[in-house]
């Protein structure tokens, strides 16, 4: 029954990626027009779109894949808002798991995406369509050989996500910047049972460049009583039970500030995010003892 379902849920996932990304494309390519009252149009087309198939998603996994969602602290959330969404990483199953959970509860989840992906084949034109962020990120060799980069980055990232002013948008962030796995969980030494380190520079990042604009944290917490599934066993029904906790933050002195130029800055950011992984490993490690 499980290949069946596997079999099902994978056919379904596909057709619904390809149908609706076809209109998506679509208005991609109309928005290439320097018509800037269409080019609105077109992302509100195009996000109303990939709301769709999330939409598409999300009853293929109640029908075809069922598992047991417990969520708490959704309540306050609004799609009239502006989120920068932290979640814990363990697998591309995560991806699906926030889309079902936040889907309608907030704006459509954007990821900020490096420059180069702008020039992926159809895929770079559907992110553009979708108003994901393309960001620059200069390293620091880069900065001393021609300091004159320092805080270009910021300034074109911050140039980019303008048009968010006057449209609400959930930018989400996997601050450890890679899937969790024992031997990474090693490797690192973390100070954490269930996480890896989590990694400031990305998250300040964001904060920096669109801190006036993103006024909540969404801090999703997101724990497998059954074991970490791969996308194929998620796929075959064989996730089981998925607990998610939601906590709504506000943004703090203590997230916004020039993390690459002060220290004592950067030296806070850090402490705050610690502070919350400490958090998020002591909820885990609660949920786990309750499974036991």
């Amino acid at each position: 029954m499980s290949l069946v379902r596997q079999f099902l849920g994978l056919i379904l996932y596909i057709l619904n990626t390809l149908f609706w990304f076809v209109p998506i494309f679509i208005c991609g390519l109309l928005k290439l027009l320097p018509i800037p009252a269409l080019q609105r149009l077109l992302s509100k087309m195009a996000k109303g779109c990939a709301s769709m198939w999330v939409a598409g998603n999300n009853v293929n996994q109640k029908c075809i894949s069922p598992y047991q969602l417990n969520v708490t602290g959704t309540e306050s959330l609004t799609e009239k808002d502006w989120y920068l969404v932290i979640a814990n990483h363990q697998s591309w199953v995560d991806i699906l798991v926030l889309q079902r959970v936040l889907h309608r509860k907030i704006p459509f989840l954007n990821f900020f995406l490096k420059k180069e992906l702008l020039y992926v084949p159809f895929l770079g034109l559907a992110w553009w369509a979708l108003d994901f962020p393309f960001m620059t990120r200069t390293s620091k060799s880069q900065i001393r050989k021609n300091p004159k980069l320092k805080g270009k980055d910021i300034e074109t990232t911050r140039k980019a996500c303008e048009k968010f002013k006057t449209m609400p948008v959930s930018i989400v962030n996997f601050v450890e910047g890679t899937r969790f796995t024992e031997e990474k969980h090693q490797r690192q030494n973390s100070p954490f049972k269930h996480l890896l380190k989590p990694k400031a520079g990305g998250i300040a990042f964001v904060m920096q460049a669109m801190g006036e604009q993103i006024n909540k944290v969404v801090n999703v917490t997101i724990h497998y009583p059954n074991g970490v599934p791969t996308f194929m066993d998620f796929v075959a029904g064989k996730a089981g039970e998925i607990n998610v906790q939601v906590e709504l933050m506000p943004v703090s002195e203590k997230l916004v500030g020039d993390y690459s130029g002060d220290n004592e800055f950067r030296v806070q950011f850090q402490g705050e995010l610690n502070r919350l992984w400490l958090e998020k490993d002591a909820r885990i490690a609660q949920q786990a003892e309750t499974t036991e």
